[in-house]
């Protein structure tokens, strides 16, 4: 274990993957989601494949237990980047973010109903307090008065609804992980999306600009360094210690919307967001200090030799 280096490159992805968002909204003008998709996925098997061969696991790093259950989190993975890249093209890259955090919250309550953990009562009032904020951070998108504009209505619909599956998708890996290795998990998963992503073709795939084409690519091959480097973080510091990390990619969209993409965030924005990323920091905090008190009674049942 090395805390130090375990933050560094849960930082280190986040700032990979504000990148490869980053990419994806500047490519939204010219090619559907579903294309993206494809690149996004395709594009990051070559990577996985490289990390495997650098650390020797080419060989047994494939291997999958549970073929079922790849299929399931590859549908809903799929959908939930493809949802996620269609609201890149409609709203701001902050407020996607801010949306974006609902998921972790989600992953609380479909675990609870799917998986039958036990949620006590902080947990699920943080996830309350949490959706509170992501419903501010909404609120100007829906509102009555003053006739909002439908692009932003529907990346509203499309974002949350990318949460949702991408909450559903890490229950299934929760489910992946008692079988699966990380390295299967995120390349079989590559390649379910790169499949899945094909049926979008008669939907209206276009041959962009050469410059485009390349920008997909860098964001494929970026995917496929983000996993990595996200893989690497769990493997060097615990959970609960990294995770909190995720939360700079606020400042990172903040950044990037505002210096690539003329986005000036409002007042709302940022408190909503302030509100979601305070609930989730919050849950993070307590299941850390419960996983300590549970590793505190352990060590004290264990007999003295």
């Amino acid at each position: 274990m090395s805390p130090l280096r375990g933050i560094s490159f849960k930082i280190a992805s986040v700032c990979v993957f504000m990148a490869m968002a980053s990419l994806i909204k500047l490519s939204s003008a010219y090619v559907p989601p579903g294309q993206a998709v494809f690149f996004r996925s395709f594009f990051a098997i070559p990577v996985l494949i490289a990390w495997l061969m650098m650390r020797g696991e080419l060989r047994h790093g494939f291997r999958a237990k549970n073929p079922i259950g790849h299929v399931w989190r590859g549908l809903v993975g799929t959908m939930a980047m493809g949802l996620g890249f269609a609201g890149l093209g409609l709203l701001p890259l902050p407020e996607v973010t801010a949306i974006g955090y609902a998921a972790p919250l989600l992953v609380v309550v479909f675990a609870a109903m799917f998986l039958n953990e036990q949620v006590r009562a902080f947990r699920l009032s943080m996830v309350a307090l949490g959706m509170v904020g992501v419903f501010i951070v909404l609120s100007p998108r829906l509102t009555i008065s003053g006739a909002p504009n439908p692009n932003e209505t529907l990346g509203v619909i499309v974002v949350l609804g990318g949460a949702m599956c991408a909450a559903l998708a890490q229950v299934f890996v929760r489910k992946l992980v008692a079988t699966e290795g990380a390295a299967a998990i995120v390349f079989w998963f590559s390649i379910t999306a790169s499949i899945l992503s094909l049926t979008t073709l008669p939907f209206g795939w276009v041959m962009p600009p050469v410059w485009i084409l390349a920008v997909l690519v860098v964001a494929g091959l970026l995917g496929g360094v983000g996993q990595i480097l996200l893989t690497s973080s769990y493997r060097f510091a615990d959970a609960s210690l990294v995770a909190p990390f995720e939360y700079t990619s606020m400042l990172l969209a903040l950044g990037v919307g505002y210096l690539f993409f003329d986005e000036i965030p409002s007042l709302t924005m940022l408190a909503g967001a302030s509100v979601v990323i305070a609930a989730g920091v919050m849950i993070i905090l307590r299941e850390r200090h419960l996983g300590l008190q549970r590793a505190r009674q352990r060590k004290a049942m264990t007999p003295q030799g």
